[in-house]
C-alpha cells in the first residue's frame, strides 16, 4: 500500500513524531494525547515480516508505503475495501485523488485505476446515496474481476 500527498509535509522531528504512538497534533482531534494511526501500519507490518516506509519533505508532501507479508497468519483482513475507497472518494473538498488497485496472483498481476474527477464527471455527484451505492457497486465489481483474474 502506498498513500502519497501534496500537502505540507514534515520536516524530520514530526516524521518522528508522527511515528510516535505516544504523540499527536492535536490539530484534528483536539481532545485526543495520542495519535495511532501510522504507529499501527507500522507495528502491523513489523509482525508481519512485512515493510514500512516514510518520506516527507516540507512544503512538498509525504509519501508512506507499507508492505504486508499477506501469507503471514499475524496479517489482519483486508476488509471491505470497496466501501473503503467509496468513503475516501466522497470525502468533501475540491481534490483529486487516484486510487491504483495491483493484485499479484499465480504468476500473474493485474491492476485497475480510479480518478476522482472521472468518477464525479460520471456520477454527477459523490454526496447522494444513490451515487454512492453505484460508487460502491464499481468498486466492487472492479475487485471481483481483479481477485478471478488472479486466482
Amino acid at each position: 500500500m502506498t498513500v502519497t500527498d501534496n500537502g505540507k509535509g514534515m520536516d524530520e522531528a514530526e516524521l518522528v513524531r508522527a511515528q510516535d504512538p505516544f504523540s499527536t497534533d492535536g490539530v484534528k482531534h483536539p481532545q485526543r494525547k495520542v495519535g495511532l494511526g501510522l504507529p499501527f501500519v507500522i507495528q502491523t507490518t513489523r509482525m508481519t515480516q512485512g515493510r514500512f516506509q516514510i518520506s516527507s519533505q516540507k512544503g512538498k508532501g509525504t509519501t508512506v508505503t507499507a508492505t504486508f507479508n499477506l501469507e503471514h497468519w499475524d496479517t489482519p483482513p483486508l476488509g471491505d475495501l470497496p466501501a473503503t475507497l467509496g468513503q475516501l472518494m466522497a470525502l468533501s473538498g475540491d481534490y483529486e485523488a487516484t486510487v491504483v488497485r495491483r493484485l499479484t496472483g499465480k504468476q500473474v498481476t493485474r491492476s485497475w485505476e480510479a480518478k476522482r474527477s472521472e468518477l464525479l464527471e460520471a456520477l454527477g455527484s459523490l454526496e447522494d446515496l444513490e451515487s454512492l451505492t453505484l460508487l460502491r457497486e464499481y468498486f466492487r465489481s472492479l475487485e471481483n474481476e481483479l481477485v478471478e483474474a488472479t486466482q
